[in-house]
């Protein structure tokens, strides 16, 4: 039983696993230059699989472009849409004289639950 212990073994420190065997995937590696820092990442990729366009800068976390050789490649955004603002939504449902007639309707009702004579003397103390 004393010979199958483990004595002397830092547990996470080493793997008992030999690479006696293993074949390793073809691989390339794919620098990526960052558009604020100007640090260059080396990243490997399996040589059939497609390197990105983008990657996240390890540094700074801006965008960092794929680089063929002294040449940075150039990003398409083509499909890349602008965020909407609330304000943008509602103009593509609404013109801008129905919005000021809507708005109208609603100081009146307003107005009407408040009492619109009584808000002039509120104000004024």
């Amino acid at each position: 039983m004393a010979d199958r212990s483990l004595r002397g073994i830092r547990l996470g420190a080493q793997s008992l696993q030999s690479e006696e065997g293993v074949v390793f995937e073809e691989r390339n590696e794919h620098i990526y230059r960052c558009t604020e820092c100007g640090r260059d990442t080396k990243l490997m990729f399996a040589h059939d699989a497609e390197a990105p366009q983008t990657w996240e800068c390890r540094t700074c976390g801006a965008e960092a472009i794929l680089r063929i050789g002294e040449k940075t490649v150039e990003v398409d955004r083509s499909g890349e849409k602008a965020p909407r603002s609330h304000w943008d939504m509602l103009l593509e449902r609404r013109t801008i004289p129905e919005l000021e007639e809507l708005l109208e309707e609603r100081l009146a009702l307003l107005r009407a639950r408040r009492g619109a004579g009584d808000a002039d003397s509120k104000l004024s103390a």
